[in-house]
């Protein structure tokens, strides 16, 4: 029973340490894809925060983002092309990818934003 459950708990670490992987991967090529996408000067990408929800077969990613355009705009060729890329990332045909993309209304008030912000500022 002992070995049973050590060797479960190992599995689940494993899961767990590989989702967090997944989930790395999936955000990276958000932010890749959203700063290749940018139509104006600013290096402020926007992005406040990315969920990921994982269920069988179907990974839903919740983007809450300041210039949500950047991704509405040209809809649904510019999330197909984003869902593509990530599906690529990831290696995965088998899973569906549901992407919503959320506006901030107080982008300012979000920390990272506010970060951005200030890092471009001192770079100018």
């Amino acid at each position: 029973h002992l070995g049973l459950s050590s060797f479960s708990l190992v599995c689940t670490t494993k899961n767990y340490s590989e989702g967090l992987q997944e989930d790395q991967k999936i955000r990276n090529c958000i932010k890749n894809y959203v700063q290749k996408n940018m139509k104006f000067c600013s290096a402020i990408e926007g992005i406040s925060r990315i969920e990921i929800q994982k269920r069988i077969g179907v990974i839903q990613i919740i983007i809450y983002i300041r210039f949500p355009k950047l991704l509405i705009e040209g809809k649904p060729k510019k999330l197909e092309e984003l869902q593509r890329n990530i599906q690529e990332e990831l290696n995965c045909v088998n899973q569906k990818i549901n992407i919503t993309i959320t506006r901030i209304e107080n982008p300012y008030r979000q920390p990272n934003i506010l970060a951005e912000f200030i890092a471009e500022q001192l770079r100018k």
